[in-house]
């Protein structure tokens, strides 16, 4: 028999679980400030879904299968698609913006790596309908609000759009499939793939050149005048270098500053074409994104109507990682606020009844479930971390007191049941 993990997965233990709670917890609260409500889709869906959205090669990353009805379906690989899928299906309708959170783990089979496995987890969201400066803005506001509420230090929000690459590209009639697969070179950081490509598609030198300026550039905002020059005349590019321009201005209205301005940020699927950004972790290394997003419209790709969504998602497993590695304090609840500790059998029916009252009240309580001696019972309360413990003994019921201990300080004070839950409510 086969006991070990599959390949690609992870065990989580109680303590990684808490972390990642209280992560999972924060983000939850900062999306719902900001209006978002959350939505949960199948974990496996019709292959077709995965295949239209991003090609047949994609099949090659997939878990798919084929149910007891002959059905082609496959483990979600991520949660973008599920939900073009769910507005089709059930939100066409409803007045827009949509705005909608998940939390998930998706499936991917590839080569397990440091900081890659074949079950992985996303939090993110979708906004559908809300095309704007403004809806861009506070997409990318959510995004660091919620890294700056977990603390998160050292990370980086680089910001671009996908239309200048483009717009420089359609105006060379450089389109369709040729144009993604320069675009997904680009996203790819394949310099010499993509030069070797570039030549072999006969592109214009001076049009190389231009598309290898753009790439490069990083910095504030300093550097729009700079690629304005740079785009005189080609004015499909221009027209998103605008828009570019006034999404800056709007990020000023949401407090936002802290960003890098990163013309090299591309993707290679058709569907995205309007702003896009990434967060790093340097510290990170190989593995430094944590989180991607943009401006795009898959909803039509499915055969649905042209409306642009806006998203993002936190790679949540890396997110985790960088907060580790950051030794952040996440401020683990420990497993039970109290542990009753019956002092003898006669006691035990007591204890029980005395637990029940208090987690009806909403506190959280272990019980002696090992009929332990005293030393012992002191012993487990220690290694729980509770911060009280109820000495039920049988003199103290028969005065109707109980013995609470602080074990923190050590203190023992006697209390009627009815002054126990003031005493130790946190």
């Amino acid at each position: 028999m086969e006991l070990s993990r599959p390949r690609g997965t992870r065990d989580f233990l109680f303590e990684e679980m808490k972390q990642r709670k209280v992560v999972a917890s924060t983000l939850k609260r900062i999306f719902e400030n900001y209006a978002y409500q959350e939505i949960k889709t199948p974990i496996f869906e019709n292959l077709s879904l995965f295949t239209q959205k991003s090609g047949d090669e994609i099949v090659e990353q997939l878990y798919n299968f084929k149910d007891k009805g002959d059905r082609e379906l496959a483990l979600r690989p991520e949660l973008t698609a599920p939900v073009a899928r769910l507005y089709m299906a059930q939100m066409q309708k409803s007045p827009k913006p949509i705005k909608m959170y998940y939390y998930g783990s998706c499936f991917r089979y590839e080569r397990p790596q440091a900081g890659r496995f074949r079950q992985f987890w996303q939090f993110g969201c979708e906004m559908i309908g809300g095309k704007s400066p403004e809806a861009d803005a506070e997409i990318i506001a959510m995004a660091s609000h919620s890294l700056k509420e977990l603390e998160l230090e050292g990370f980086e929000i680089h910001l671009g759009h996908l239309g200048i690459l483009r717009g420089i590209l359609d105006e060379e009639d450089i389109t369709g499939k040729t144009q993604d697969h320069i675009m997904g070179l680009i996203d790819k950081g394949e310099p010499k793939l993509l030069q070797e490509f570039l030549d072999e598609s006969e592109i214009e030198p001076d049009t190389q050149k231009i598309l290898y300026k753009i790439i490069e550039m990083k910095g504030t905002s300093k550097l729009l005048s700079e690629v304005k020059e740079l785009l005189k005349g080609r004015n499909k590019a221009l027209e998103a270098l605008f828009e570019l321009e006034e999404l800056v201005e709007t990020l000023g209205m949401f407090q936002m500053e802290d960003y890098v301005l990163n013309l090299g940020i591309a993707r290679g699927l058709d569907y995205y074409s309007g702003m896009v950004f990434e967060i790093y972790v340097p510290s990170l290394g190989a593995q430094k994104q944590i989180c991607g997003g943009g401006t795009y419209n898959l909803v039509e790709t499915f055969g649905g109507e042209k409306v642009e969504s806006t998203g993002f998602a936190f790679g949540f497993d890396r997110l985790m990682a960088a907060l580790i590695s950051q030794k952040k304090d996440l401020n683990l609840k420990v497993a039970a606020d109290v542990f009753i500790a019956p002092i003898s059998p006669k006691t035990r029916k007591a204890a029980f009844g005395i637990a029940q009252k208090l987690r009806y009240q909403g506190i959280s309580v272990e019980v002696d479930l090992g009929r332990r001696k005293l030393k012992k019972l002191l012993s487990y309360a220690h290694n729980l971390g509770v911060r009280k413990v109820v000495l039920v003994g049988e003199r103290d019921l028969e005065e109707g007191k109980l013995t609470l201990k602080d074990m923190e300080t050590g203190n023992q004070t006697l209390v009627s049941e009815k002054e126990l839950l003031e005493h130790i409510r946190p």
